[in-house]
């Protein structure tokens, strides 16, 4: 993970943090988590840096990261990786082709 000015403040951010992935989870988006939400917050919503952030502000924008922001961003996250792309074997490709209702 690339060092960001506010990685100071992560441990305090925490309980906030976790409280927007279970949101997320709520919300049926099972595959959040708080790495990639730290991500988000630290790419996107944080270029611009502050020199004293106060803690009010920095975890009002926590809890204001909407589903489909952080969707957005993994979803691009995951065009630039270098997996896209990769071959997948004949039990993935035939398990993508099967009827649904033969899958476990």
């Amino acid at each position: 993970m690339d060092k960001h000015a506010y990685d100071t403040y992560y441990r305090t951010l925490l309980p906030a943090l976790v409280s927007k992935v279970e949101e997320f989870r709520l919300f049926q988006y099972e595959k959040a988590d708080i790495q990639t939400l730290w991500s988000y917050l630290t790419k996107k919503k944080w270029k611009a840096v502050e020199a004293e952030p106060p803690l009010s502000k920095l975890v009002a924008d926590v809890l204001s990261v909407k589903p489909g922001e952080y969707m957005n961003f993994t979803q691009v996250n995951a065009y630039k990786s270098p997996e896209w792309g990769a071959r997948i074997s004949e039990d993935e490709m035939s398990f993508l082709f099967e009827k649904p209702e033969n899958r476990e």
